[in-house]
């Protein structure tokens, strides 16, 4: 009987190592999981987004330019006059209105929302835009069939992906995405990448 028993476990374990070969080469053309690809240092982007604050929104068109270090982001309107113009590293950040005033903070929720009257998570939004989570924070992430994010929330943000787009790197990326907030949401379309 033992030896009975040993053939069965050989023969299952043959059995599913055959069946594990056989399922590799479909997976050989699944795009990797987004947090297998590490997030670009530096990135430029341009899009549209809205925001809603309980019974305020915005529509806007955005250029955005990320680098190691500095961010700057312009908010236009749909004719393509500037809104804001906001700017900022890790000494502070700045925004600059259409009509001149400057207001200035140490970090980017505190300025947005006091001067936009909503909050913009640009620390948080350089990773959630590339699909993966903000270094150094605890995250939980679902992803789709696909191996793509389909919800990831941080920092108390809820990030759902609707769509991506595969870039001429291979890379595929987020093209279409909700953020949530307490009493905040924001639609973000990505029209191009660089």
């Amino acid at each position: 009987m033992p030896m009975l028993r040993g053939m069965c476990v050989r023969a299952v374990a043959a059995a599913g190592a055959a069946l594990l070969c056989a399922c590799t080469p479909a997976m050989i053309g699944q795009p990797p999981p987004a947090s297998a690809v590490a997030a670009r240092a530096s990135f430029e982007l341009t899009g549209r987004l809205s925001a809603r604050n309980g019974d305020y929104a915005l529509a806007a068109g955005f250029h955005w330019t990320h680098e190691r270090e500095r961010d700057e982001l312009d908010l236009s309107s749909p004719l393509g006059q500037t809104i804001a113009r906001l700017s900022g590293d890790a000494s502070g950040v700045r925004l600059q209105g259409s009509d001149g005033r400057i207001e200035t903070a140490s970090d980017w929720t505190s300025l947005t929302s006091r001067a936009l009257g909503w909050p913009l998570p640009v620390e948080g939004l350089a990773f959630w835009i590339q699909g993966l989570p903000r270094e150094g924070a605890p995250a939980a992430v679902e992803r789709g069939s696909d191996g793509m994010p389909s919800t990831l929330r941080q920092d108390g943000w809820n990030i759902v992906y609707q769509a991506f787009e595969r870039g001429g790197d291979g890379v595929s990326r987020p093209q279409r995405l909700t953020l949530d907030y307490p009493e905040v949401e924001l639609r973000i379309a990505v029209d191009s990448w660089r």
